[in-house]
């Protein structure tokens, strides 16, 4: 080593680290210290934090063997999978000392202390009037720090009213907006359960709810029952969520085929703790079987027929196990030769059509037989005259006499010669000076 170089420190071996929760939200830490044992019971210890001089207690006061805790640091993050916002482990500090009673009744001091600086601090928001709610206050054990937690709805400017706090406490003021969860594990106490809300008592890392979970465990649906102090679903909600998952993937779907000692049926309800099935069977019975009672098939089975030129007892014959809708019966007709004398009734033909013929009638005495009525119409049609394919008006005389009087009422307008009558221009011809 040159002269020139500076000594580097020594790293400490086998350094005794303690895990400490604090502050009102609960939060974790590491902390370092040189106590040779940790007491087996519930312990309260003076720290130094980032935030100034705190008081808390010793998480695990079972897992320590001669003053070092024996999980890792890495094993207790491993616990805690989310490492969002709700993330409780902190950097920690140092150990100071074990409280004593003087340091007890110190902290009963501040947090009577801290009620009054929240009633302050609500007095001055009304008179501002500023939208906001004050949750809870703490105040630190050194003094050096006010905490101030509320709710809101958006953003608010609060400049203003921590110059008002400052110049009345004068210490250092923190306001710290929360959620409606971080607002049930400061205040809220017992649940409907008879415990303490899971969220103050130890649930730090609070995941996610949704509906689906309450619908899994068929529990009610009422918003009022399964809704926490926070007005969301409840955290517990989630504690059994995988093994209600894995006991429904177990059982047969809704609908679907099964094979049962008692025949073959359809799925129409299950029950996820008692794994029981409900299967309505092919004469539209219900019955409810064990998991180890039931074999799933692909689907409902069909009717399998002989095939010809083959005997019975070579081919099996599957009965159909679930009832088939009828078909529609298709429209019957009838045949003049299933009818030789007697005529069908009147309810037997009724709603069929009459088929008309476009040959001429002829009457019944001349049939003789239906091969000679079918010869007579042909020869009837081969005879029967073509229609012309220029028709000739026929004149009438007494159409002619019509026309006659018509044209009289009307005033017997003249016709010009040469136009439309010839009998007229014929008569011009022949007068030429009868216009003169």
């Amino acid at each position: 080593m040159t002269q020139g170089e500076a000594p580097k420190p020594k790293q400490q071996k086998n350094k005794k680290l303690m895990l400490v929760r604090f502050g009102k939200m609960g939060l974790l830490g590491w902390f370092e210290h040189t106590e040779p044992t940790i007491p087996k019971t519930r312990s309260r210890v003076i720290i130094k934090t980032q935030r100034g001089l705190e008081i808390g207690d010793i998480v695990g006061e079972f897992n320590y063997r001669g003053g070092q805790f024996r999980s890792t640091v890495e094993q207790v993050e491993e616990y805690y999978p989310n490492r969002g916002k709700d993330f409780p482990l902190t950097e920690g500090g140092t150990f100071v000392r074990f409280a004593t009673d003087e340091d007890l009744n110190e902290e009963k001091h501040l947090e009577a202390s801290a009620q009054e600086e929240a009633l302050t601090c609500q007095k001055f928001i009304r008179e501002m009037d500023l939208p906001m709610k004050v949750i809870d206050a703490e105040h630190l054990f050194g003094g050096e720090r006010i905490v101030i937690y509320f709710s809101s709805n958006g953003r608010v400017d609060f400049r203003e009213l921590v110059r008002r706090l400052a110049r009345e406490y004068q210490t250092r003021i923190e306001l710290r907006q929360i959620g409606s969860r971080d607002e049930a594990r400061l205040i809220s106490d017992f649940e409907s359960c008879g415990q303490e809300c899971c969220c103050r008592r130890f649930l730090k890392v609070l995941e996610p709810v949704n509906m689906r979970m309450a619908k899994l465990q068929k529990a009610t649906l009422d918003p009022s029952k399964i809704s926490g102090h926070c007005g969301r679903l409840k955290c517990c909600l989630r504690y059994e969520d995988e093994t209600y998952k894995d006991l429904r993937n177990r059982l047969p779907k809704k609908n679907s085929w099964v094979r049962t000692p008692s025949g073959d049926g359809r799925v129409v309800d299950s029950q996820v703790l008692t794994q029981l099935v409900m299967v309505q069977l092919g004469d539209s019975t219900h019955e409810a079987f064990s998991l180890d009672q039931i074999e799933r098939i692909d689907g409902p089975p069909r009717e399998e027929r002989i095939p010809e030129g083959q005997a019975p007892s070579e081919s099996r014959v599957v009965k159909r196990s679930w009832p088939k809708k009828p078909e529609p019966e298709s429209p019957r007709f009838f045949d003049l030769e299933e009818f030789d004398d007697q005529p069908p009734e009147d309810d037997e033909i009724k709603g069929i059509e009459p088929a008309y013929d476009s040959g001429p009638s002829v009457p019944e005495e001349d049939w003789e037989d239906e091969e000679s009525a079918q010869e007579f119409f042909l020869v009837d049609e081969q005879e029967k005259p073509e229609p012309p394919s220029s028709p000739v008006q026929k004149t009438d005389p007494a159409n002619e006499q019509r026309r006659s009087k018509r044209g009289k009422r009307r005033g017997g307008r003249r016709r010009r010669p040469g136009r439309g009558d010839n009998r007229t221009g014929g008569q011009a011809a022949d007068n030429p000076g009868a216009n003169g």
